[in-house]
């Protein structure tokens, strides 16, 4: 702690254990006359100039006499003796060899130190957590954005028709669709829908169109506030409405997922779009919390028997082979995924009212978490996804092609 004193007593003492090198002096060029001439005596200063030559005394710019004068201040006043203290470091900050760019992980490992040590007054239900993380994460990169940023040009990639396809968008366009497809989680709990009143689109895709068509055009930064007042909404409805609304169900247009599977299918398109985001302006952005990454995981594979019965009614998946009565093992994959978050699942292949079991086991794949939620993304091919396969080929196939289409715009 700095002293407030004088020169006398504890503060006196403690300058003592931190010498302060006084600026080295200009040389004379002419060193026997400089040996013979006396030093000159420190001219009498008032405490009010000495201060204000702290900052030139730093930066070894004062002349001699006033070195002298500022360095017998020194070793007689505390406060000024701290300052000195505090100038002269700074002045080794200003070197042109020293970077002083933060370190570009720093935001994120902060807000991850915040988010996992400091519990919300209103707790939030553990579904919702991965919702809540992801969208504080994605804001963290946004905030500082620039203009220019905002119109950076991000492509958008998903799985459709069994190839990969792409959208050109902006980032203010991004954040555009996730809050429209939001506003169906919204819609649910009966909030505001950003789409306005009247007859809306279900479909995400739809959505999606229709706000960036209605939309000022180019969108830019102003879409943030909304969008991030949206989900601040939506997290504080869920807190305070309890058990009962993990269950209440929230509609796509051709499918409907319980709100605690909604809000966990949006937390991951949030991570998905927020490295769509960072890769067009070059800045690194960590996957998820390895509990919320395995959620996001548990859900994918979930999806997976009923993506694949609706895949096969569209002669798109080989036909069932074995079918159970519902709710007996059947024919299984065991997927098994490697790395943060990961886990084994055992997907059933003919019937979505057949249990998965290792018993029944078929065909095995493994592949890295992040991996896996790449391909369910639309990010990563199929064929190209899974590093390790064995077992029936076929229904390998079957099942990659059905986590990756799994993904949308």
């Amino acid at each position: 702690m700095t002293g407030g004193g004088g020169g006398n007593g504890r503060d006196g003492e403690n300058l003592g254990a931190r010498r302060i090198p006084g600026p080295r002096a200009a040389a004379d060029d002419s060193e026997g006359l400089a040996s013979m001439t006396p030093e000159p005596a420190p001219p009498v200063l008032s405490h009010k100039v000495l201060k204000s030559l702290l900052g030139a005394w730093a930066l070894s710019a004062c002349s001699a006499e006033e070195t002298a004068a500022v360095e017998d201040h020194l070793t007689a006043c505390a406060p000024c003796a701290e300052e000195a203290l505090r100038l002269r470091d700074a002045v080794g900050l200003l070197h042109s060899d020293v970077s002083l760019d933060l370190d570009p992980m720093l935001r994120g490992r902060v807000l991850e130190g915040c988010l996992g040590r400091r519990p919300a007054k209103i707790p939030v239900p553990a579904w919702a957590a991965a919702y809540d993380a992801e969208t504080a994460r994605l804001d963290a990169l946004l905030r500082d954005f620039g203009d220019s940023e905002w119109h950076a040009p991000v492509r958008l990639k998903w799985f459709e028709d069994e190839r990969q396809i792409n959208r050109k968008t902006t980032v203010a366009g991004v954040i555009a669709h996730l809050m429209a497809v939001d506003g169906l989680v919204s819609t649910a709990l009966g909030l505001d829908d950003p789409l306005g009143t009247g007859v809306k689109p279900l479909s995400p895709t739809e959505r999606t169109e229709t706000y960036w068509s209605a939309a000022f055009r180019p969108l830019t930064r102003a879409v943030r506030e909304p969008w991030r007042d949206q989900s601040h909404t939506l997290i504080r409805t869920v807190s305070f409405a309890g058990r009962g609304v993990a269950e209440q169900s929230v509609p796509y247009g051709d499918f409907a997922l319980p709100l605690q599977d909604s809000l966990l299918e949006r937390a991951f398109e949030c991570w998905v779009h927020g490295g769509d985001i960072a890769d067009a302006v070059d800045y690194p952005y960590e996957p998820p919390a390895a509990a919320h990454l395995h959620r996001m995981i548990d859900l994918a594979a979930r999806l997976l028997p009923a993506t694949l019965a609706g895949r096969r009614r569209a002669g798109l998946a080989a036909p069932a082979r074995q079918l159970v009565t519902a709710g007996s093992p059947g024919r299984s994959l065991h997927l098994e995924v490697e790395g943060r978050g990961g886990g084994n699942w055992y997907i059933a292949l003919d019937s979505p009212a057949a249990v998965g079991s290792p018993d029944h086991t078929v065909a095995q794949v493994a592949l890295d978490g992040v991996e896996f939620c790449r391909l369910v993304a639309g990010h990563v091919p199929p064929v190209e996804a899974a590093a390790g396969q064995e077992g029936d080929r076929e229904a390998i196939r079957d099942v990659l092609f059905a986590a990756a289409s799994l993904s949308r715009l």
